[in-house]
């Protein structure tokens, strides 16, 4: 069973994304700032991280940056989430290290196929 990161401050979105999640047969592990992101994946060791990227404390492209820049965290990959799809954002989340982005609210079936490609392309699918 593959494990996520999830990494999401709202309390609602967290906890339903983290439901559907498991739905599908994923292990699912929660970080609530880039802080316990980055602790998350170091102790966690999951087979791939959500990251949203407005989080207190530490950011999620800091934290991002962080995962990539250790070699233990380095390799997992990262799909920045996102309520602000603002022009730039997907570039400036691919520049910080991200593997893949993707928008809130989230399109489910849309989220699930990036994480499926990314899980295979590491061999963890």
């Amino acid at each position: 069973m593959p494990r996520l990161l999830l990494v999401e401050d709202d309390a609602m979105s967290r906890d339903m994304l983290q439901r559907r999640l498991e739905r599908r047969g994923y292990e699912v592990v929660l970080a609530t700032n880039g802080e316990e992101a980055v602790a998350a994946a170091r102790s966690a060791a999951p087979d791939l991280v959500l990251m949203d990227l407005s989080l207190p404390l530490l950011d999620g492209w800091s934290a991002t940056r962080a995962l990539k820049a250790d070699a233990a965290t380095r390799a997992v990959p990262v799909i920045a989430l996102t309520a602000h799809a603002m022009k730039g954002e997907e570039e400036k989340a691919l520049a910080a290290g991200c593997d893949d982005f993707d928008t809130k609210p989230v399109d489910l079936a849309r989220l699930l196929g990036k994480v499926e490609a990314l899980l295979a392309r590491r061999g963890g699918a």
